[in-house]
């Protein structure tokens, strides 16, 4: 029986050391939400560029805005997605083509080249009708071969990761309910689910379904969910019933990740949901998208998302909002620099220049200089995804998606990764190979950790982008049912400069850091290069089930209408915040 014993442990000790030195998993960053001249509205504010263009810009070319400047990342990305409307796919484009016989009667019309933006706007519902009227099957499929053509030529394994996507734009009651459909690998259909197909999302995963029952991968992930009036995260199905087992199953399952951060705004979390968060009101967009409508916070974010989950999962069995987090641009100029310094803003010559944002105002001849009262002022510079993967390959990314194993940052690489489980050894942060013992003890974000009746180890490990602010905080946020009752607290749990957390308060001490609004000078002897740490919650619940992930907050630093105020030399408009703190956050881990 010794023996045995003997027997059973070596092995499982060879077991493990295997295991642990199996897996190496690297950072990647990229956008899965850019447009082209293939979506109407970017054609129609005069965006020119191509999905191959788009392609080489996220490889580090440079690419012209509409507005006529030169637009260039500073360095490359490693994964990218084209993912135009799926509505009309290429319509305008079809039709500027001399050679079409319609070339005539849209120039005619004037849906093809306005000289002004007002002229475009207006436009815009004419063009939508026209193409509506006369583009053909033939040439939305040409359309979307060429978006499918476009990202086989510029995939290249193990250096630069592209995507097949495309967006699928529904909405209800002026509510935002857009997803993005990522391509797994390059099969594909000949034709795409939109919403001139069904406005019901359910219709496109039962789609999605059909196309997995013939060999494709794919997932849709939604967006904007702070623009959809309450319709993105709610406890009932369409048709108004309440969700059940079924419709959980078929959302998780075709919806693994969200949006969680993008130019239209930051849809973490709000101060009215979470009025005790210091941090929520980041880059809030308020209204629904395209409309000064208010959107209702209640079902519109992503942390009340997940604790909808888990109050769904307790009736149910199936929690469907258990995804992971991941950020983008929506840039609709085939290219966005993610950076507040830098930012050219989003649709084309709609906000090419200060002065259309709002954020400098408006001089004419012998009047006083006025502010533009425009939504695009609430606009950020956001967003990346950010995953943990084998390798730079359209499959090993795409795994990553599927498990979770993901981050979202409003711009910056930050590079941040989470795991949790039970008993970590002691020395664990001290180790080179810390994270293949993580993966051999326990789950990496967006994984599930069963529980226990003592509290998991959570490990957190956070890098700055050596090109933005400094580090000043990790902070793990929690959320979990207390008797079926929705609760949530933030924890700072790492403090930069040597402070130590407030154990009454939660709270790390002010570091100091600033921002000299004069210039948007930062002072880059405060805040940290790193942070990292193991901790415990101090108020863990057996009995409770919960959800933790980690949120990085950098040093403030100058937002983007700071920026153009200062280059402007005007004061920064009153009314919208001056600086931000760039951040990252981690897909969940749930305890159950």
């Amino acid at each position: 029986m010794v023996n045995s014993v003997k027997i059973w442990l070596i092995c499982a000790a060879v077991a493990l050391t295997t295991f642990v030195h199996a897996i190496e998993r690297y950072a990647y960053f990229g956008d899965l939400h850019v447009h082209t001249r293939f979506s109407m509205d970017a054609f129609a504010f005069g965006t020119r560029t191509t999905p191959d263009d788009a392609y080489r810009f996220a490889r580090g070319a440079e690419i012209r805005h509409p507005e006529g400047y030169a637009v260039q990342l500073d360095q490359p990305l490693d994964f990218y997605a084209v993912t135009d409307h799926a509505e009309y796919l290429g319509g305008l484009t079809t039709l500027s083509n001399p050679e079409h016989p319609l070339f005539n009667t849209a120039i005619q019309l004037g849906i093809l080249d306005e000289s002004t933006v007002v002229e475009r706007g207006r436009s815009h519902p004419d063009a939508g009708s026209f193409v509506a009227e006369n583009i053909t099957q033939r040439e939305l499929r040409d359309a979307w071969q060429h978006v499918v053509d476009a990202a086989q030529r510029h995939y290249e394994p193990g250096e630069f990761t592209t995507f097949i996507g495309y967006e699928y734009t529904s909405f209800r009651n002026a509510g935002n309910l857009h997803r993005n459909v990522i391509f797994g690998t390059d099969q594909v259909p000949v034709d795409i689910f939109g919403r001139l197909d069904s406005f019901n999302p359910e219709d496109l995963w039962r789609w999605m379904d059909g196309q997995r029952g013939q060999g494709m991968r794919l997932l849709s992930i939604p967006h904007n969910s702070n623009g959809s009036d309450g319709w993105m995260f709610q406890d009932v199905q369409w048709d108004g019933t309440p969700i059940d087992t079924e419709y959980a199953l078929l959302r998780i399952r075709n919806e693994p990740l969200v949006e969680v951060t993008q130019v239209k705004g930051t849809s973490e979390t709000h101060p009215f949901l979470s009025p005790n968060d210091e941090w929520a009101d980041f880059e809030i967009f308020p209204y629904r998208v395209a409309s000064w409508l208010k959107s209702r916070p209640r079902g519109s974010y992503v942390r009340d998302a997940y604790l909808t989950g888990l109050q769904i999962e307790r009736r149910t069995g199936v929690n469907p909002y258990r995804f992971g987090m991941v950020g983008a641009s929506d840039t609709h100029n085939a290219g966005s620099r993610f950076d507040e310094r830098t930012y050219a803003g989003k649709v084309g010559l709609l906000d090419a220049v200060p002065e259309r944002r709002g954020s400098v105002p408006v001089r004419v001849e012998g009047t006083v200089p006025a502010y533009r009262h425009v939504f695009r002022t609430y606009y950020g510079a956001s967003g990346l995804t950010g995953v943990w993967a084998d390798e730079n390959t359209r499959d090993a990314i795409f795994s990553a998606f599927t498990r979770k194993e993901t981050f979202a940052t409003s711009g910056p690489r930050i590079r941040v990764r989470m795991f949790a489980g039970h008993d970590f050894p002691n020395d664990m942060l001290a180790r080179s190979d810390y994270a293949r013992v993580a993966y051999a003890r326990g789950v990496p974000q967006g994984g599930v950790l069963r529980r226990r009746r003592t509290a998991p180890d959570l490990l957190v490990v956070a890098l700055r982008d050596p090109n933005a602010a400094p580090l000043q905080r990790i902070q793990i946020v929690k959320g979990w049912l207390e008797n079926g009752l929705r609760r949530e607290q933030v924890y700072d749990v790492v403090c930069s400069d040597g402070g130590e957390v407030d154990p009454g308060t939660n709270r790390c001490p002010d570091n100091g850091a600033d921002v000299d609004l004069a210039t948007c000078a930062i002072r880059k002897n405060i805040g940290a290069a790193q942070l990292s740490t193991i901790w415990k919650d101090p108020d863990y619940d057996y009995a409770q089930p919960s959800f933790y992930y980690a949120r990085v907050i950098e040093n403030p630093s100058c937002r983007w209408s700071t920026w153009d105020a200062v280059r402007a030399g005007v004061t920064p408009r009153a009314g919208y915040p001056t600086t931000v703190q760039e951040r990252a956050w981690t897909s969940p881990i749930w305890i159950r």
